[in-house]
């Protein structure tokens, strides 16, 4: 996406922003360059990010000397200039995470499965929120973004079923949130939150164009490209646990047979192991070995080479980034056991990336995104616009506290 500014004076909360996303997608980089990268002139750019040193949301870094004289100054976001909270919500518990600018995890927080009733759900996020800000206490607060699974708005597959919230139905997240917490409000389906963090602070920073294959409760991918997670006119775009792979197989929630998160997905080993042990703890069983995982290894691994092709052949991404909350042993062994890949439009001459990229990042990497659905919805350059023209009536720009100065040295 190109960032452009505008010389017109009313629109300084709208440049203001777009500088700040500059720094922030091109650190180290200097004022000059900004200018370049945006279409405003040096001067302008000067005085705005001198504006935004004051407040605590950039800083100077000293580079090296090239030549002669002094070695110039380029600029970087501070890191505890701002904060924002990622909350992550599955039929299996709840994550809160504090996030700086720079999305380092701060704090975070963990409760068990979320209530059924969605009002002491929210009474819960709210509850989360208060005890994880007191570790910032002074710290500029931007917002909270939240992640859930999806689809949203379809009938036949939204909040239907072991891998959504059963019962969530007909609810406005957003306000809903933003009542429990006080904070600016921001809601994505995990697939593409995941997308997202990775994108901007995991693997997916060294390409252009991959595909995030997600491994939640259930699965679901989407495709990065020119670092913009795509999602579809509805925000669904995604869906790949939907994909009907298995003829005649097993009846999935959403209607169809032989959905492939029947098969490969948190859900689909939970109940293996629920059916050969009882009681069986998910975890327990990754950390101590079980045979029932390693014939769910054996018999998932076909269907996860099918859908390497079919997304290779969709989307002809870089490499595919396999990630999301399945533990990143066992997500090893199944990519091991998927090899060799099938072949697909991947295999070409001038390939240097490997077909299949483990994440690092785990749960932190949905968090981080949550997060940044949060820095992004308020620092972006549309929320901006909404403020064009208020300075020139005396009011203020929300980000633009006077108290930042204090908040930044907590």
């Amino acid at each position: 996406m190109a960032l452009r500014g505008t010389n017109q004076e009313f629109g300084r909360p709208y440049n203001r922003r777009i500088v700040l996303e500059t720094i922030r997608l091109s650190a180290p980089v200097s004022r000059a360059d900004i200018a370049g990268k945006v279409g405003l002139t040096v001067q302008t750019v000067s005085n705005i990010t001198r504006e935004l040193e004051l407040q605590g949301f950039i800083r100077g870094i000293r580079q090296r000397a090239r030549g002669r004289g002094h070695p110039p100054t380029a600029l970087a976001v501070n890191p505890e200039g701002g904060f924002a909270i990622g909350l992550h919500v599955t039929p299996i518990g709840v994550d809160a995470a504090l996030i700086n600018l720079a999305g380092d995890v701060i704090a975070r927080r963990e409760r068990g499965a979320p209530p059924a009733d969605p009002k002491k759900a929210f009474a819960l996020f709210g509850e989360m929120v208060r005890d994880i800000r007191a570790v910032r206490p002074k710290g500029r607060m931007l917002g909270i973004g939240m992640a859930m699974p999806g689809p949203i708005g379809v009938e036949s597959m939204s909040f239907v079923g072991s891998t959504t919230l059963e019962g969530w139905q007909g609810i406005d997240f957003a306000p809903r949130l933003e009542a429990a917490t006080g904070l600016p409000a921001f809601v994505g389906i995990d697939i593409a939150a995941a997308a997202l963090g990775d994108q901007l602070y995991g693997a997916g920073r060294a390409y252009r164009d991959f595909y995030y294959l997600y491994f939640g409760v259930g699965l679901g991918g989407t495709m990065v490209h020119d670092g913009v997670v795509m999602r579809g006119a509805r925000g669904n775009a995604g869906e790949i646990g939907h994909l009907p792979l298995v003829p005649g197989g097993e009846l999935c929630p959403c209607g169809n047979r032989g959905c492939l998160e029947r098969y490969l997905s948190l859900d689909a080993l939970d109940r293996r192991l629920r059916r050969k042990n009882g009681r069986a703890d998910l975890r327990t069983a990754i950390d101590r070995g079980s045979p029932v995982i390693d014939q769910w290894i054996g018999e998932a691994a076909p269907l996860l080479r099918a859908a390497v092709v079919t997304i290779e052949n969709l989307f002809d991404p870089e490499t595919i980034v396999i990630g999301g909350m399945m533990p990143e042993s066992l997500l090893a062994r199944l990519v091991a056991a998927a090899e060799p890949l099938l072949h697909s439009i991947a295999e070409h001459d001038r390939r240097t990336a490997p077909r299949l990229t483990l994440a690092r990042e785990g749960k932190d990497g949905v968090l981080r995104g949550a997060a940044a659905l949060a820095v992004s919805g308020v620092l972006s350059p549309r929320f901006g616009l909404l403020f064009a023209g208020d300075e020139e009536r005396g009011e203020r720009d929300p980000i633009m506290s006077p108290a930042s100065k204090r908040e930044v040295a907590a």
